[in-house]
């Protein structure tokens, strides 16, 4: 299958479109405001150690120093810093391997962010204070961004990620992720062993590298060994405070994790970008270097697909399918469900086939709309409900047929007697939605606003409350427009037989700048 990689460059944001067969599959979005620290490795000079917290604060070249504990530290590290030298933390590694216990985790066995230590007891075996000392320098990577008044949090145990594999250059441990099955993970290791004896360090392997071939995983053993190297080489060289390493771009993981065997180009629209697209893949990952080409054409390279109306869709509920049915997609912030509607499909012969037909399409909607939209966690599908077993066996074949191009991990079950399909596919970022849209203030997210008329009942009733707790000469009612003219107009008899009740004088004041459901009740 063929597929297409562009990339649309703006100081301000990068976006990458992945399309196969002139159809969008991916979207990826990095702004450079919203660009964070996690990952990046940085030459530390400690500020201050707190033996009372058995934690430090290491200067890293920002207004606020990041916050350093006793757990995150590598074992035995004081006796590597007796001579003060710097950046003695690039000694031989430790005999111990304080991250094979986060090795043994699902979830840190996936992280393609720096891991801190499982439980700190081989780091912890010495009191911080006889392990760091005011103006060290120390090799640290970034484990949280800092959070209003609060530093970043570090570690001193670098990972470093790669497509298929996380490299621990301070560690020895070779581990594979438990979400591949048991009986593969002896032979892989056995692989991995094999692919990286006698060179130094630990590594993971992921789940996503489940079937990667000898030669991929040697050139992300390859990737990953110059990347330390040229950590290494800038400790030497650089002052403390000083960063070391940048945990790379959008644009240098499109090369990273998003080319395939099926990419036949990777256009960027941007000289310079191009200029620095060619020299990553020259220095990390030449095989891909003849397949980078700088888009020069005067329409803008996403219109060439129409891109920019896809994205639109995916942040809509409803999508289209061409037989005339359609999907549902509502997210919530425990999963995601979609439902599939048959719509104005009339096309097969009888209503079991047209049924059929519309769940069978929407399979490969659904798996696609997973990956444009970036969907992670539980997703709950409502197909039209089937009779025969046969259909229902059909559908979940294609199912798992196209999820299987899915990059991103993905389970599904079975049907379940209420007719509902489970699914999961990992979060490994926000879902576009979430990037590039925000919660209503209106309706809080609902989707729903109370009525111009419920709103008028809800006013009328507080201010009969206010009535009967004060007296003032008159009540004013401040609301929106809708909210007004409604009491103006339909609702006039009742707001005046309210002010005749109470014996006060009513006046309206209609606001702008209101919510259709938010309004005053002024006391003058």
């Amino acid at each position: 299958m063929s597929q297409d990689i562009l990339i649309n460059w703006s100081p301000q944001e990068t976006r990458v479109a992945v399309v196969e067969h002139g159809a969008v599959q991916e979207v990826h979005i990095e702004r450079a405001l919203e660009r964070g620290l996690v990952g990046n490795v940085y030459l530390g000079k400690v500020a201050r150690v707190l033996p009372g917290m058995q934690s430090a604060f290491i200067d890293i070249g920002f207004e606020r120093a990041a916050f350093l504990h006793v757990a995150d530290l590598l074992p035995n590290i004081n006796a590597r810093f007796a001579a003060k030298e710097r950046p003695l933390a690039l000694a031989s590694p430790p005999t111990a391997s304080p991250l094979e216990p986060v090795a043994a985790s699902p979830e840190s066995a996936e992280s393609t962010t720096p891991m801190p230590a499982g439980n700190g007891q081989a780091a912890s075996a010495l009191p911080i204070e006889r392990q760091l000392f005011e103006g060290q320098a120390l090799l640290v990577q970034v484990l949280k961004d800092p959070i209003g008044s609060k530093g970043a949090r570090l570690t001193a145990q670098i990972s470093i990620a790669g497509r298929q594999l996380v490299f621990l250059p301070q560690d020895q441990h070779l581990g594979v992720s438990q979400k591949i099955p048991p009986a593969q993970r002896e032979a892989l290791r056995q692989r991995l062993q094999a692919l990286t004896a006698g060179e130094g360090g630990g590594f993971i392997l992921r789940t996503n590298a489940e079937d990667a071939s000898d030669e991929e995983l040697a050139e992300d053993v390859a990737y990953l060994r110059k990347s330390w190297a040229h950590i290494k080489s800038a400790a030497v060289r650089l002052p403390a405070p000083s960063l070391l390493q940048q945990d790379v771009s959008l644009l240098q993981r499109v090369l990273r994790d998003l080319v395939s065997a099926q990419t036949q180009t990777i256009q960027v629209d941007s000289q310079e970008q191009f200029g620095q697209l060619q020299q990553f893949a020259r220095e990390y990952m030449p095989a891909t270097l003849e397949r980078i080409s700088h888009y020069r054409g005067e329409r803008p390279i996403f219109d060439l697909y129409q891109i920019d109306e896809e994205i639109a869709r995916a942040l809509g509920r409803r999508v289209e399918l061409k037989s005339g049915g359609y999907l549902v997609i509502d997210q919530t912030e425990a999963l995601t469900t979609i439902d599939v509607n048959t719509g104005g499909f009339v096309g097969a012969r009888n209503f079991d086939d047209t049924i059929f037909r519309t769940n069978l399409e929407a399979t490969q909607v659904i798996a696609r709309q997973l990956r444009l939209r970036n969907l992670g966690g539980i997703v709950i599908v409502d197909f039209i409900d089937m009779l025969r077993e046969a259909h229902r066996e059909a559908v979940l074949a294609e199912l798992r047929k196209q999820l299987a191009r899915d990059r991103v991990k993905t389970t599904t079950g079975a049907f379940s007697q209420l007719g509902l399909l489970e699914m999961t596919r990992k979060r490994n970022r926000e879902s576009l939605a979430q990037l590039l849209s925000q919660t209503c203030p209106t309706c809080s997210g609902s989707g729903r606003v109370k009525t111009a008329r419920s709103v008028c009942y809800d006013i009328l009733r507080e201010i009969l409350r206010e009535a009967r707790a004060f007296s003032p000469r008159e009540f004013r009612i401040v609301a929106a427009a809708p909210v007004i003219e409604l009491l103006l107009d339909e609702e006039s008899a009742h707001l005046a037989g309210l002010s005749e009740f109470i014996g006060k004088p009513i006046s309206l004041q209609s606001e702008a700048a209101l919510r259709p459901d938010q309004y005053d009740i002024v006391l003058l």
